[in-house]
């Protein structure tokens, strides 16, 4: 699994500072998409397990969610990966432009965002969007803190 680069994200999880990761290969294509070069699942660098791990240890005491953007399409690695963050008490989020994942991802998971990029409806902050963030636990579905009143 490639990944083109991690960051520090405060807005992706409302209430959590995240340790993002951008995950290489997406099948999706979807028109307008903002980062086309996250299709070739070639590019990048190799996210290993030591490395992930040192990520994690790394930022423990700054972040508190560990987000992917992408890698569903790698489920067993992505899985071992998020339960890997939740031994070390982060929360998880996935972000994915499918509509369905499978429950074994799911079952790692605290949040999800799912839907497909389409651009006459926007984002997450818009109230016309055909994506979701829920909370899992609950199945709330979230999206109103993502928005401006």
């Amino acid at each position: 699994m490639n990944y083109s680069d991690f960051k520090i994200a405060l807005q992706e999880v409302p209430g959590e500072i995240s340790i993002c990761f951008t995950i290489n290969g997406c099948e999706l294509h979807c028109k307008g998409c903002h980062s086309p070069y996250l299709w070739n699942k070639d590019v990048g660098e190799e996210l290993t397990l030591k490395k992930y791990t040192s990520i994690l240890k790394k930022y423990k005491s700054l972040a508190s969610c560990v987000l992917f953007m992408g890698g569903e399409w790698f489920e067993n690695e992505l899985v071992s990966y998020f339960k890997i963050a939740k031994s070390l008490n982060y929360t998880t989020c996935l972000y994915t432009g499918q509509t369905q994942i499978s429950t074994k991802i799911k079952n790692q998971l605290t949040w999800l965002k799912t839907g497909p990029w389409v651009e006459t409806l926007g984002g997450l902050d818009s109230p016309n969007t055909n994506q979701e963030f829920k909370e899992l636990k609950t199945n709330k579905i979230l999206n109103h803190l993502f928005q401006k009143n």
